[in-house]
């Protein structure tokens, strides 16, 4: 409200005795009865006077300043009233029409120009032009405001965020106004506090072989992280929140099963385009979980304008941190510290451990780090490849070992290419041998799973059957929807889940002229495979036998060591590996390489194992 001043008349300082006392005091009295009998609004009393004073020097008359001899307006006499007006009714006064609410359509609409305002607001602040955005978002918040009236839940909802979206944004062009002036503000500012100092004491104490091993591995991602974040346009110190998420472990999984260096679960991953299948799951991908975590932050950083809070809504979810917010019923706004003590306690340590990795990491030396020696950044080929094979047999071709495979590819579950085009990581300069050698890798058949069967018996519990089969009792009640795992009956048949190995269909040598046998007393097939290192199998497919039966004199064609490299063998009820093994007189080991397989692998009747 503007405040201006009343000018009364006053009484001369020192009046002479040619003024008589009367004429001093009339208009002061004339001036407080006019306002006594409500003659004159008091509205025109606080307008400031229309003319200047008349002195050069002084906005006031001086105390000793002459009595005006002309009367002001205001004490001029009234107008006389026409007679007609004096006898006249006055006329009913009509009440305004009422305006019409707005519809649905027309408060969606002043959403919509809202939103569409706070990106033009965006787009002028991303140019430097801090005074045209706040105007910007001034008319969208105007906009806002005429969503008057019976407003629906979504309108409502969309209301608040807008509100809270703009009000954000205002604290963060004001903040980035401090930037350009003081040259001191930094977007993730280092705080310490007791939170802190508490987390700092974390990592240079129990966790101190943690944070190490998470330094030492950084090395390998850090500098495509910071190149991403640089282009991004997003903090640098973003690069050190895989330490904390993950350790920079590629293959890192969390009970919440989220997995890579990034922690994404599946859900958020597929929002922000990281392909799961059978045989890939980009989540695990350095590269491909680094873009789409810094498009999930962009955003974040957009809903809450802060990075310690978008950091938070990273952890936990946006949508929960949404609700911790709303849930306040208040009309200011809230930081993350606001909020520390509403947030999970997971998440509420996430920012301190954070913030304690960038002060620790800003001066290694002073918290006994200075010995780690980051790795050495991923140096790599691309190879496209449209061959479904198995990374044992490239690493062969390549001569190199399955591990440095495994680690320049940790996206591929099962270490087996897709049946399509794939992109894939080699060891520096290897790509050209690759190239030459891809066909002849033999291809590869990703595992499937199967099923046996067992029909439970009188006394037999779900932990008892799976461990005669070998597996978790989880996998047992899930694999036959058994929630309490102790709701078994007698005579209930089981599903028993397992795996098949993966398949690599290996080329079989051109064959050779087989050896001649003539059978004599006391032969046997057992025996003659044993003798030219061979198998029964293969002795009777070559010779057309229906069983193991022989005669004296019967002339067979044994087949050479040479001709059957690689032979396959179809197991049978009963077999196991080392029974497979000891028959076929070959070591266990070279058996279930062979077959990648591990002791603790389960074989099925009719799967078939390649035997050399």
């Amino acid at each position: 409200m503007r405040i201006t001043r009343i000018y009364l008349y006053r009484l001369p300082a020192h009046p002479n005795q040619s003024t008589p006392l009367w004429q001093c005091l009339l208009p002061s009295a004339i001036f407080f009865f006019i306002i006594l009998t409500g003659c004159l609004p008091i509205t025109r009393l606080l307008q400031p006077p229309t003319t200047a004073p008349s002195s050069p020097t002084s906005a006031e008359a001086p105390l000793d300043a002459p009595m005006p001899t002309e009367r002001p307006d205001y004490l001029q006499p009234a107008a006389p009233i026409p007679p007609t007006a004096a006898h006249s009714e006055p006329e009913p006064v009509k009440d305004p029409a009422p305006e019409p609410e707005p519809s649905i359509d027309d408060l969606q609409a002043l959403c919509d120009q809202a939103i569409d305002l706070c990106q033009i607001s965006q787009t002028y602040w991303q140019n430097g032009d801090v005074d045209s955005a706040l105007q910007v978002l001034d008319q969208a918040y105007a906009a806002l405001l005429k969503t008057t009236g019976k407003n629906s839940e979504a309108i409502s909802q969309q209301k608040e965020d807008l509100r809270f979206m703009i009000s954000k944004r205002i604290m963060e062009i004001y903040a980035s106004r401090n930037l350009g002036a003081n040259g001191t503000h930094t977007p993730i500012p280092r705080v310490m506090n007791a939170f802190v100092k508490a987390e700092i004491k974390r990592f240079t104490g129990p966790k101190r072989s943690f944070f190490a091993q998470s330094l030492k591995r950084s090395g390998q991602f850090r500098p495509y992280i910071l190149k991403e974040l640089k282009a991004a346009g997003l903090p640098e110190e973003l690069a050190w929140l895989p330490l904390i998420e993950s350790g920079f472990k590629t293959t890192a999984l969390s009970k919440a099963r989220a997995l890579g260096i990034w922690q994404f679960i599946p859900s958020t991953g597929y929002k922000y385009g990281l392909k799961r299948d059978l045989l890939v799951d980009e989540r695990l991908d350095p590269e491909k979980a680094t873009r789409a975590a810094i498009a999930y932050l962009k955003e974040l950083h957009q809903i809450f304008g802060d990075w310690f809070t978008a950091l938070a809504a990273y952890n936990c979810g946006e949508n929960r941190v949404l609700r911790i917010i709303r849930s306040q019923n208040i009309n200011y706004l809230d930081g993350f510290w606001d909020l520390y003590s509403r947030l999970p306690r997971e998440t509420a340590q996430y920012v301190p451990k954070f913030i304690a990795t960038l002060h620790i990491v800003s001066d290694l030396g002073a918290y006994g780090f200075s010995e780690i020696q980051p790795d050495t950044p991923w140096s790599f080929d691309n190879v496209t490849v449209n061959r479904q094979v198995h990374l044992n047999g490239i690493a062969s071709a390549l001569h190199t070992d399955l591990r440095t495979l495994k680690n320049l590819n940790p996206e591929l579950r099962y270490d087996i290419l897709p049946d399509a085009e794939y992109r894939l990581r080699v060891p520096t300069g290897t790509k050209a041998t690759l190239e030459q050698v891809i066909a002849a890798i033999p291809t590869s058949r990703p595992p499937q799973k199967s099923f046996r069967y067992h029909r439970v018996r009188s006394g037999e519990a779900l932990s008892t059957i799976a461990r005669k089969y070998r597996v978790s009792a989880a996998s047992l009640a899930r694999a036959n929807n058994i929630t309490r795992r102790n709701l078994i009956v007698a005579g209930q048949l089981l599903k028993i889940p397992g795996r098949t190995a993966a398949h690599t269909a290996h080329p079989i040598p051109p064959r050779q002229n087989p050896k001649t046998h003539t059978v004599r007393k006391g032969d046997s097939l057992w025996q003659l495979a044993k003798q030219y290192h061979t198998t029964v199998r293969r002795i009777q497919e070559l010779n057309s036998l229906r069983s193991s039966a022989l005669r004296v004199g019967q002339k067979l064609r044994i087949p050479s060591a040479d001709i059957d490299a690689h032979t396959r063998y179809t197991v049978r009820q009963g077999d196991s590996p080392y029974s497979i093994a000891k028959a076929h007189n070959i070591p266990l080991k070279r058996l279930l390489r062979l077959n990648n397989l591990s002791k603790s692998s389960t074989i099925y009747p009719g799967q078939e194992l390649h035997i050399k």
